[in-house]
């Protein structure tokens, strides 16, 4: 891609009034993303974990199908769709504390565990007590668009990031006909609008503003997280962050594009829409479908890396995320929602399975080699925490390469939404 545009860049500008600060200009303009400094602890929280992101997905198939009994040739169909090869029996059985393998008529069967079932309805149970919040959540995200309105098409690619039933349509919305109502005037399915009908003064207060009134503080203000060797970028925030707060609930037609005023309340608004999310992050591309309902500029990723001590930008799998920095300890989310919590029990779970199936094949292992007289007394000797054994076995995935017992105890804390483009 680089070279591409390089190409671009210099056919584009291959005139003798072009000079070298107009292709690096071009070149500035084009992979600007790529400038920010890598910090390691919040790159391992964007860190995502196929593997979870693959168990989730059956989960819900599972769910789906009838008596929440799914055969395994049907599910072997789908892991096309999953991006896995392989067989699926063979998948199922890493994680024995998640499904339920068993043969029936000459024909394998998965269900979901008791256990898995258990957080399945915990996951319920905390979405029916969230009920209020989501309300909450949906009216402060209307109020922050410009008409009060947002396509529902477009909203759904958000539902997950803030923690969204799939069902909110028709779970939440009809409940609340003062609140809420459904606006469609071309009559297509993809033109459906959700219209908020009244505002509510108490919701039209900012993390920000939540935050000074915390701290006894008049004056809202962003707060930096960056090491105090990075100077310059201190300088910039003090410099910016010295000019008046700008609410994002304030109207902003009055303010004058690339102004001061307007960068300020743009910083706002997308720190505001961070901090409603579950895991304080969103990719940029989200955000990007969303430049005219929130009045968003045209090159939202320079703004953003313009103000690292707020904002923290990666490419994690080539998927540009942005990340409010105050929203991390290290690599630990501070404030967890119930979700979040539930979730982390779930990979919790799939891992205690993965290890209970890695010692049984380990020691499997053992024995045949055993029985070979191939088995030296050193490898006999071995401690309990080195059973650990490699997963790329017949099962031909390719996701391969085990958890260490660190990284066993980390992934599973910081988990992400499952249909990050």
């Amino acid at each position: 891609m680089f070279v591409n545009n390089l190409n671009r860049c210099r056919h584009k500008h291959n005139s003798p009034s072009s000079s070298p600060s107009s292709i690096f200009y071009f070149l500035h303009r084009n992979f600007s993303l790529w400038s920010m400094k890598k910090d390691p602890d919040l790159e391992s929280a964007l860190s995502r974990n196929r593997r979870w992101i693959v168990n989730n997905q059956i989960k819900n198939i599972i769910l789906r199908y009838p008596n929440q009994d799914a055969p395994v040739k049907f599910l072997q169909k789908k892991f096309k769709t999953l991006d896995l090869q392989g067989k699926a029996l063979n998948w199922l059985k890493k994680y024995p504390c998640c499904f339920d393998v068993y043969l029936q008529n000459d024909e394998y069967h998965c269900k979901l565990s008791k256990r898995m079932l258990f957080l399945v309805e915990e996951d319920e149970s905390v979405k029916e007590m969230q009920e209020p919040v989501f309300v909450e959540r949906l009216s402060k995200l209307l109020m922050l668009s410009v008409n009060h309105r947002l396509n529902v098409v477009k909203l759904n690619e958000l539902k997950r990031n803030l923690g969204f039933p799939d069902d909110y349509l028709i779970r939440i919305l009809p409940k609340y006909p003062d609140t809420f109502r459904f606006v469609n005037h071309s009559g297509r399915k993809s033109s459906m609008e959700i219209e908020l009908l009244s505002w509510n003064p108490d919701l039209a207060i900012s993390a920000v503003e939540v935050s000074a009134r915390k701290q006894g503080s008049s004056e809202p203000c962003f707060s930096c997280s960056l090491p105090s060797t990075w100077v310059k970028s201190w300088e910039r925030f003090n410099e910016f962050n010295a000019t008046p707060y700008i609410s994002p609930y304030v109207d902003s037609k009055g303010l004058l594009e690339g102004s001061k005023e307007m960068e300020k309340r743009i910083v706002g608004l997308v720190h505001e829409l961070l901090s409603m999310t579950l895991w304080k992050k969103m990719s940029i591309v989200k955000l990007g479908h969303f430049k005219r309902e929130f009045n968003l500029p045209e090159k939202l990723n320079i703004l953003l890396l313009k103000h690292p001590g707020i904002f923290y930008v990666s490419n994690k799998y080539q998927i540009y995320t942005v990340l409010l920095r105050e929203g991390y300890n290290g690599s630990e989310l501070i404030d967890k929602d119930p979700l979040v919590v539930v979730k982390d029990k779930f990979g919790e779970l799939m891992q205690e399975g993965l290890h209970e199936y890695n010692r049984r094949r380990y020691e499997v292992n053992l024995e045949k080699q055993r029985k070979k007289g191939m088995v030296s007394v050193r490898k006999e000797k071995r401690k309990e925490g080195s059973t650990e054994m490699t997963e790329q076995d017949d099962s031909g995935d390719k996701l391969g390469g085990l958890f260490d017992p660190e990284e066993r105890k980390r992934f599973y804390k910081v988990l992400f939404d499952d249909d990050a483009p």
